[in-house]
């Protein structure tokens, strides 16, 4: 295991102003907790957030996130707490090691719905400290290399999670090498037999052709003498993954398979970067289509760099990149870079993406739509591809994700140009609107007044953005004709049960179905098939699929009293069945019977030994449970004996009513409804709210009708 001297001497070889105690303090401190706890592979578990602690260190992070990343498992795993962290290593520090901690329990690679919120909550938690997600990624690193000690089955979780979801967040954190590094580990869980056979290749072909790596390098260096450029070369044979992926891409096989090679080329100036451009192209044939300048067009990550296929040496393709040492630094680190150390001072590479912009950039496009499907595919297309750069008719650049489309284009510049696109043409010629852009087109969009979405395009478009926008303006053209379904639809199901749609019954259903806009979201969802109609009428009237079964007397109605211990309900809040209730003994006289939250309670808040712990019997309750509703109905005859006929339709008894006041055209008035349950009370409810002539209904509770000692049933 690296020691804790061993950290400190990398930490310190980029920063020698260290806070070497504290570091220390938190190697000390992560030790203690974690004793006694084992990895899968039988090593001390410490070893862990050692090794994460050893690969931040390595991207030259600070402190904090050096420190962070020794204790990041001691909020979860061990009797450590928030404020434990927080006193001893500040608040900076406890915020991180929560944040991580949060990270961990994300299920990023759950179920659809959970997935775009915990989605969410990553945006969330990038957007308050980067160094969260940092840490994080670091962690899975460490865990994919000492994955083998884990079960087969975690294995390939593991490392599905690590292909679909971290790996492509480190690309798109600018941290190529460590997204390179994940995808190998995980293409060797998911598919050994592919890699060993990508590698045994190479070998082959190494044996053959001797080392082309090295040969093209001599090449090239001469080039660059001879053009009196002075440069750093390097070139290697490209990750197993990365060359899999290639064959997929293109359809073809390992010996099709020609720019398997990559070369970089690091220079001085970015004056430089183009002459050895130059340089490389006069001595060899380009690959049309092949070239890329990032750095007149940087990635939103702050990437910089020229692309370049040549056809080299044998004619085998080499991919080259050319970039200076400040662009290479950026490349190689990402976000990492704004915290990065040179002789203990905090050095801003003018390259550097702020991460605070930098999240922000990346969440600016992402749909604010509650809808799972769009939210996830807007966020795995800001975060996940590449990007290309085209550009409108006035020379301004629009940044697209690969693949995008001339609707893709117009929906970039304003919703607005993409709702009345007709065509488009790309570098001067027409072209169909499903044409991949390419980088460095120049794009122009043709418009008509009266053009709405169609459908088709949804398929066409590739932007969570353009997606949305289309699906919007599809749902309101045909809002109007599934609403008019949807009110028929809804009259028809009401009349079977002897009932009528009124739009106050409507507004009651969508308000029970948690539907927002009320009535005409719900029967537009109605005539949309999106909501059955069923669901509508069972809203209001749930008891038509009830079913009876057998009643609990009232004398068992409640569990947790001494078999000589009598209740009563409590007059002032009036529990039922199926709320949580709490008790209150009577020297002599039982035990009286209160909701958790009754006012009342506060009364006995000193006398804790008076305190019964109860809950109901499970099953059907009688009809026995008086509650007493507070309406206020209109002054119309029938009224009453409407709102009492529901009541009744309901199963429900009115045991007692009480006119609280009478005006000319409303009654104010109390009645008490013998109920079975919380649910039979709901359901009382949202019928008398469904009622027109009904103005407000509320259930009335009294505290100061405080629990008179009187007669009590036998429990």
């Amino acid at each position: 295991m690296t020691t804790v001297d061993d950290l400190i001497g990398l930490v310190r070889a980029y920063n020698p102003r260290t806070n070497e105690k504290l570091i220390r303090d938190a190697f000390s401190f992560g030790e203690e907790m974690h004793q006694g706890q084992f990895r899968h592979s039988g090593e001390p578990y410490f070893t862990h957030p050692v090794a994460v602690a050893a690969i931040l260190a390595e991207q030259q992070m600070d402190d904090a996130t050096i420190i962070t990343a020794l204790l990041h498992d001691t909020i979860e795993d061990t009797k450590a707490s928030f404020s434990v962290v927080e006193k001893r290593f500040g608040r900076d520090i406890a915020d991180l090691v929560d944040g991580v901690t949060k990270l961990t329990n994300l299920q990023l690679s759950s179920t659809q719905t959970k997935q775009a919120e915990n989605f969410r909550k990553l945006f969330i938690a990038m957007s308050r400290d980067l160094r969260v997600t940092l840490v994080k990624l670091a962690d899975r690193l460490h865990n994919m290399r000492t994955i083998k000690a884990m079960r087969p089955d975690k294995q390939g979780q593991k490392a599905r999670e690590t292909m679909d979801i971290y790996a492509p967040l480190a690309g798109r954190m600018g941290m190529q090498w460590m997204r390179e590094e994940l995808e190998d580990l995980a293409f060797r869980v998911l598919n050994p037999e592919a890699r060993n056979s990508i590698i045994r290749r190479f070998i082959t072909l190494q044996r053959e052709t001797g080392d082309v790596v090295e040969k093209i390098t001599a090449d090239m260096r001469i080039e660059l003498e001879k053009n009196d450029i002075r440069a750093e070369v390097t070139g290697r044979a490209k990750k197993p993954y990365s060359i899999w992926r290639k064959m997929q891409e293109k359809d073809q096989g390992f010996s099709r398979l020609s720019d398997i090679y990559g070369f970089r080329i690091i220079t001085a100036t970015e004056a430089d970067c183009y002459r050895v451009l130059g340089a490389i192209h006069q001595r060899w044939r380009a690959v049309p289509g092949r070239f890329k300048d990032y750095i007149s067009q940087p990635k939103s990550n702050g990437y910089r760099s020229l692309h370049t296929t040549v056809s080299g040496r044998d004619g085998k393709r080499v991919e080259v990149q050319i970039r200076t040492r400040e662009m290479h630094e950026v490349a190689e680190t990402g976000v990492a870079a704004h915290w990065s150390y040179k002789n203990g001072e905090r050095v801003e590479n003018r390259f550097a993406v702020d991460p605070v912009r930098w999240v922000t950039a990346l969440s600016e496009r992402l749909d604010e739509s509650h809808d799972h499907d769009e939210f996830l595919e807007a966020v795995k297309l800001e975060m996940y591809q590449d990007q290309v750069f085209c550009f409108t008719p006035k020379g301004d650049v629009i940044k697209l994700p690969r693949g995008a489309t001339p609707i893709d284009f117009a929906y970039a510049i304003h919703t607005r140009i993409g709702a009345a696109c007709v065509g488009a043409k790309v570098d001067g010629l027409r072209v169909p609107l499903w044409t991949r852009l390419k980088n460095g087109q120049s794009v122009d969009i043709i418009t008509a007044e009266g053009q709405t979405p169609q459908a088709t395009w949804i398929d066409i478009a590739v932007t969570g953005r353009a997606k949305s926008a289309i699906r919007r303006s599809l749902r309101e053209e045909d809002r109007e004709r599934f609403i008019k379904l949807g009110r028929e639809l809804a009259r028809v199901a009401f009349e079977n049960v002897g009932k009528k749609a009124t739009t106050k019954a409507l507004r009651t259903a969508a308000k029970t179905l948690g539907i927002e806009g009320e009535e005409d979201e719900l029967l537009a969802r109605l005539g949309s098939a999106e909501t059955t109609s069923r669901e509508v009428v069972l809203a209001i009237y749930p008891e038509l699929a009830e079913r009876k079964g057998e009643e609990i007397e009232e004398a068992r109605a409640v569990i947790g009293l001494d078999i000589d211990q009598v209740h009563r309900r409590a007059p002032c809040c009036q529990p039922v069945p199926g709320e949580r209730i709490v008790g209150i003994t009577f020297r002599g006289q039982g035990v009286v019977v209160h909701a958790i939250d009754c006012a009342a309670l506060a009364d006995y808040e000193d006398q804790p030994e008076r305190w019964v712990d109860l809950h109901w019997q499970e099953g059907t309750h009688k009809s026995v449970n008086t509650v007493t509703f507070d309406m206020t109905i209109s002054n119309d005859a029938g009224v009453l004996g409407r709102i009492c006929t529901l009541i009744g339709e309901q199963k429900a008894n009115i045991s007692d009513l009480t006119f609280v006041d009478r005006k000319p055209d409303f009654y104010r008035l109390f009645l008490d409804v013998d109920l079975r349950d919380v649910e039979h009370l709901h359901r009382v409810t949202t019928a008398l709210e469904a009622e027109t002539n009904v103005s407000s209904i509320i259930r009335h509770r009294d505290p100061q009708r405080a629990a008179s000692v009187g007669e009590v049933s036998k429990a």
